[in-house]
């Protein structure tokens, strides 16, 4: 796993920890973080503070040019909220943990252009089935079941 995809399996822990839904993520410009989060969903109540909204939330207001020299990270495959959101800021990279415990947009993501990378981290992974294992309602709630 390298050192982008840790950050944000390090922010999904943390949002175990809270209690929450174990998604993290973290946008990044120029290899640097410039946004991290976790799905929040949970711990504030929220209907849309996924992890990757979470990270760009955090990232702060930024101009086009630096969203469309990002990449984003995600430890599960963007949801269409979050995919909708990749979108339209236009971030042309995503680097997915695991896509087998969800599969998210990322069909649509690729065809508009959004170079997708699925690294199947074993991590993710077990970390997302521990959650599900624990709490399989309030997982279904999250991906509207």
């Amino acid at each position: 796993m390298d050192q982008f995809l840790q950050a944000a399996f390090e922010e999904a822990q943390k949002g175990y920890q809270e209690g929450g839904i174990p998604i993290g993520s973290v946008l990044v410009h120029n290899g640097k973080i410039i946004g991290r989060g976790h799905n929040k969903r949970v711990q504030n109540g929220s209907p849309i503070l996924h992890g990757e909204m979470d990270a760009l939330e955090n990232a702060g207001r930024q101009p086009a040019s630096v969203y469309k020299e990002c990449t984003i990270y995600t430890t599960l495959s963007p949801c269409p909220m979050c995919s909708g959101t990749i979108l339209l800021y236009g971030i042309p990279r995503v680097v997915v943990g695991e896509n087998k415990t969800f599969m998210g947009e990322e069909d649509l993501l690729k065809s508009r252009g959004v170079d997708v990378t699925v690294v199947d981290s074993q991590e993710c992974y077990n970390l997302m089935q521990q959650f599900i294992q624990e709490k399989p309602t309030l997982w279904n709630e999250d991906i509207g079941v």
